[in-house]
């Protein structure tokens, strides 16, 4: 993913609720959000070139996703696909706490920002600069392409538009219809680029920054690929994902709900 917003422990029905856009090269393989042919288990998109996954759940009510880290130049070929650390801790069953143990394999991968929720806690890992992992405070949160919480332009959009759902009568009653979540698609899908004064310096130039500062990033060979939202209850989840071809082109929209057990 590159964009993700969530509240943590905050509201009266969902003890997390997340927003996310992935942005990635409308070339790379990759399978929409569904049930993991592999393992039943899981549910979420599938990178069919270096395996793994951008974001995913579980139905014991696990969830992982993840960032990479943009500074400077692109990283060359790394020994492993950052989607690895979203399958095998949504597959497996350790608490956050256990994300401590990646300090010596971090390196290994491409900068990562990762979110991990065991169904009772939800911690940040990242290995820029360097490892670190620590439990996510309750709140409304961001994390990008940057640091976790960085006040970018667009995590401050999407944060406060997930703010604002979040009060709204349709989430208080649980609604997740296509109308409900209707506002939720509409902030992720803002194309409107940042002011220059209020773009981050990630080390890759003026005209990128303005490229990639929208929610939703349109292009022909890169751009936003799909739009997701998840809502965790005590006892049930909530997956709906849109996907997107080149320059914005709407494809199909995934769903599921299920009881966690």
């Amino acid at each position: 993913m590159c964009l993700i917003a969530l509240s943590w422990n905050t509201h009266p029905r969902y003890r997390l609720a997340l927003i996310a856009n992935r942005d990635e090269a409308h070339d790379r393989p990759a399978s929409p959000a569904a049930t993991d042919p592999v393992d039943p288990a899981l549910y979420g998109g599938r990178d069919l070139l270096a395996g793994g996954s951008w974001l995913m759940v579980s139905t014991s009510g696990r969830l992982a996703a993840v960032t990479n880290v943009r500074a400077g130049a692109a990283e060359g070929p790394m020994p492993r696909s950052r989607g690895a650390l979203v399958r095998e801790f949504v597959s497996g069953n350790g608490q956050v706490g256990a994300l401590a143990g990646l300090a010596p394999q971090a390196a290994g991968f491409g900068r990562f920002n990762l979110l991990a929720f065991d169904g009772t806690r939800l911690a940040f890992a990242s290995n820029h600069p360097g490892f670190r992992t620590y439990d996510v405070a309750p709140g409304l949160h961001a994390m990008s392409n940057g640091d976790f919480d960085a006040p970018w332009p667009k995590s401050g959009h999407a944060s406060r538009a997930l703010e604002r759902w979040l009060a709204s009568p349709a989430a208080l009653e649980g609604q997740t219809g296509d109308d409900a979540l209707a506002p939720l698609f509409d902030a992720l899908a803002d194309t409107t680029p940042a002011p220059d004064a209020t773009l981050p310096d990630t080390g890759v130039g003026l005209d990128l920054e303005r490229l990639l500062s929208p929610p939703f990033v349109r292009g022909e060979r890169y751009g936003t690929r799909c739009s997701s939202i998840v809502l965790v209850e005590d006892a049930r989840l909530t997956f709906v994902e849109q996907s997107f071809g080149p320059n914005g082109l709407r494809l199909g929209r995934t769903r599921t709900s299920f009881a966690i057990g």
